[in-house]
């Protein structure tokens, strides 16, 4: 009902409008409560243990929808499995000038140059002390600061990591995202081996240790994914979230004297979907279905979520599609898992 309304409002103040309207709606002890059971479904047989955590369902909330951890609490009410926060960064940054979030309504797709726009992984670290609802999955999403240079980057990553290590569940390396500069370098295989290693000796150090994903781009070669799996396989990282934003404008029905003028960004949405679960089921098959993942990109349906699922991800996330579907769309993906999918499928365990 209000989606025509929120349309009319720039991406980005439509975003913190209904961030700032969900929360009102939550604070209303009776709608609070319809709202919730609303958007939410309960079924152990959603129930998933992926590379050793509990997720109450496959769904989760992708990174970048709730950057500083200001919202995770009421994002929960809609029923996701696990969200995932970030990317954040050591330092506060503004990110990019606007405008810097762009729709695609004939693509139902977005274009994104945020820029890891952040308060500070301190900041979000004393979102996190407060707690979240009981069996919520949440993850934290690391990446360095623009100014830092990618000799240096490492630091970044172990700043966010230990800041962040008591208060989130598992860890997302965030080496994929086109709009901070000569970020994706850090994709090549001896930067990322390299980085993927020291987070991991620090991680052994820990009574505890916690599950580290990599977060990959669409746009990698089938060579480049190949050492994407060697260096999973190398590192002992628990597997990937595929995938990231794409540069690629291909196959838009958005007139491209429109794309033009937007400029340069992340492609996500629909638009998407199809590379994305190439990637997915690109790697699902050369590991010989021995690599964990996380499908997301492009995910607007129930049956878009199937398809990433028997492409061979054991989760799903999804950003863009709550955007043009609304926050029905996750009930709706959760209720298809449970009638499309043979049960035994689904219940895809890490052997991590």
């Amino acid at each position: 009902m209000i989606k025509p309304f929120l349309f009319l409002l720039p991406p980005e103040k439509a975003h913190y409008f209904t961030l700032f309207l969900l929360k009102i709606i939550l604070a209303i002890p009776l709608i609070g409560t319809l709202y919730k059971k609303r958007y939410t479904i309960k079924d152990d047989r959603l129930k998933r243990k992926v590379f050793g955590l509990d997720f109450e369902n496959p769904v989760g909330l992708a990174a970048g929808f709730d950057k500083d951890g200001k919202s995770f609490k009421a994002m929960s009410s809609l029923g996701f499995g696990f969200i995932e926060v970030g990317t954040v960064t050591p330092k506060g940054q503004i990110g990019n000038p606007q405008p810097r979030l762009f729709r695609l309504p004939k693509d139902q797709s977005l274009i994104n140059r945020m820029g890891f726009n952040n308060e500070g992984v301190d900041a979000l670290v004393n979102r996190l002390k407060g707690g979240w609802p009981d069996h919520l999955i949440v993850g934290g999403n690391i990446g360095k600061n623009k100014l830092t240079p990618n000799e240096t980057a490492e630091e970044d990553y172990v700043i966010c990591f230990e800041a962040l290590f008591p208060y989130v569940d598992y860890f997302v390396v965030n080496v994929s995202s086109p709009n901070t500069p000569g970020l994706r370098d850090l994709q090549d295989k001896e930067p990322l081996t390299k980085l993927l290693n020291r987070l991991q000796v620090l991680n052994k150090q820990k009574t505890n240790s916690k599950p580290i994903l990599l977060k990959i781009a669409p746009d990698l070669t089938n060579e480049q994914l190949d050492d994407i799996i060697e260096i999973v396989e190398t590192t002992k990282i628990e597997g990937v979230i595929a995938t990231n934003t794409t540069i690629s404008r291909a196959g838009l029905k958005t007139n491209p004297n429109t794309i033009k003028s937007i400029g340069n960004g992340g492609l996500s949405g629909r638009a998407v979907r199809q590379r994305s679960t190439e990637v997915i089921r690109y790697l699902n098959e050369r590991s010989k279905g021995q690599l964990t993942i996380i499908g997301v990109g492009g995910i607007s349906s129930p049956e878009d979520a199937i398809e990433k699922l028997n492409a061979g991800a054991s989760l799903v996330q999804i950003y863009s599609g709550l955007i043009f579907e609304g926050p029905a769309l996750i009930k709706e993906i959760n209720k298809a898992i449970l009638t499309k999918i043979p049960q035994p499928s689904v219940a895809q365990v890490s052997n991590s």
